[in-house]
């Protein structure tokens, strides 16, 4: 049998929960989910999106983390584990590299987001955005791309950071970080919904995000919805099954993972209701991705009342999204060399932080010095870690993880791990993750590679 080492416990519930929602939460629920919902059929996707979340997010959570439960290691080794239990093959250990190499590779280029936060968070307290117009938001977000010094520098910092907080272990580093951001995020969040209210135009956000036409809605974009729901809750980037390795038995995970859900896709909700409403309020456009964030809603704030301050708490709000989602994303890879290499808490993340600096040089030079360095079908290194994690790794993981759960584990296994008491729920999970889910993530990965 595989050495299973001895790992911390999450000190409470509430102590996971508070971890599991950071992780969730990232910056794709700021800008990625309101911009979807607003542009693909307002409430209509928003519906189609919860159903997603219901049949195939929430399955695909509660597989993952029982497997990390079961397991009780890093992934690699927890998968490992959990094939020798049920006696199956040992290769299942590759889902659990899988995932944690999805990982591994979305954090060598979202801390170099993440350093983009940072500059922008550092810029709006010591100077905000007064008067800030179109040709100078764009040539801001210009000048910090193609300037490797500056990148580079809050790209070290915010790895740094992420280092630090794991480096202190379990219950003092993570849990307790995660305490003190979540809460603080959920409460700037609303002072910006309110601040939106006062300031902004908030019936055409509303409208913009939920007036529903079922006309838009269509094969193209129901698999979008279903995809984002996948990927929003965090799931197959190896951070679930890691956290879940640290879950007491008396908790229960089928009840925690829709808390999960559910808090991760209210926080993207709620984000859309603060941040269009001061978008059309200046007559900007909601443009998608980077831009939202980086170049038009510095405008907003430059050309509103108070729109320094809140400039800058929203970009703290992005800031804590962005520490708590890299920590728990950096975990697993932390936990798999102090497991694997013997090593203390603090020389594993020592050495994981260095290589995923090395690493996310490349992401960081794709803007500027290596900006026409293009290994494969013409995407820069940035792009290509992107397309790489997005598009093949995680999808599939996923699919692995919910064929492994729903097929090759025992059912006496399955009632233990989940104890779910009411047989007729656990047999449609059973059912979903045996099909529906497993179908759900083939069309995604079909659909993203052709």
């Amino acid at each position: 049998m595989t050495r299973v080492a001895t790992r911390e416990k999450w000190s409470s519930r509430t102590g996971f929960i508070l971890a599991a929602i950071g992780g969730a939460i990232g910056l794709g629920n700021i800008w990625k989910f309101p911009y979807m919902a607003g542009s693909s059929g307002g409430g209509a996707f928003v519906i189609v999106y919860l159903f997603a979340v219901a049949l195939v997010a929430i399955p695909i959570l509660v597989a993952e983390l029982m497997l990390g439960r079961y397991g009780g290691q890093s992934p690699p080794t927890a998968m490992l584990l959990n094939a020798e239990k049920e006696n199956r093959s040992r290769w299942w250990s590759g889902v659990g590299w899988i995932g944690a190499g999805a990982g591994f590779l979305i954090l060598g280029f979202y801390s170099v987001i993440g350093g983009w936060v940072l500059d922008y968070a550092y810029g709006s307290m010591r100077a905000g955005f007064s008067g800030v117009g179109p040709d100078e938001a764009q040539a801001r977000f210009a000048g910090l791309l193609s300037d490797p010094l500056r990148l580079l520098l809050w790209f070290t910092v915010f790895l740094g950071l992420t280092g630090l907080i794991v480096s202190s272990g379990l219950r003092k580093g993570i849990e307790r970080a995660t305490g003190i951001l979540m809460p603080a995020l959920f409460i700037m969040l609303l002072a910006l919904t309110v601040y939106s209210a006062v300031a902004g135009d908030m019936a055409a956000g509303l409208r913009f995000l939920f007036a529903v036409d079922f006309g838009r809605i269509n094969p193209a974009v129901m698999l979008s919805a279903v995809g984002h729901a996948f990927f929003s809750v965090g799931v197959s980037m190896g951070l679930m099954m890691a956290y879940g390795a640290y879950i007491p038995r008396e908790i229960s995970i089928p009840r925690t993972a829709v808390v999960i859900a559910g808090a991760d896709t209210f926080v993207a909700i709620v984000a859309g209701v603060a941040i269009f409403p001061l978008v059309f309020a200046n007559g900007l456009e909601p443009g998608e991705g980077p831009g939202l964030i980086f170049v038009t809603l510095p405008i907003a704030f430059g050309n509103m009342p108070a729109g320094g301050l809140f400039g800058a708490l929203f970009f703290l709000l992005l800031l804590f999204a962005a520490v708590t989602s890299s920590i728990a994303i950096l975990e697993p890879a932390v936990a798999w060399v102090e497991e694997r290499r013997g090593m203390t808490r603090r020389k594993s993340a020592a050495v994981t932080i260095s290589a995923l600096w090395l690493l996310g040089l490349g992401s960081m030079l794709s803007f500027n010095i290596w900006e026409q360095v293009r290994p494969i079908a013409g995407l820069n290194i940035f792009e290509l870690m992107d397309y790489l994690t997005a598009n093949l790794m995680m999808p599939i993981g996923g699919m692995l993880i919910a064929i492994f759960a729903g097929w090759f584990m025992r059912d006496s296994t399955l009632a233990d791990e989940l104890r779910i008491n009411t047989p007729w729920l656990f047999r449609t999970w059973q059912f979903l993750i045996r099909t529906v889910t497993p179908l759900a993530i083939a069309g995604i990965l079909v659909t993203n590679l052709f």
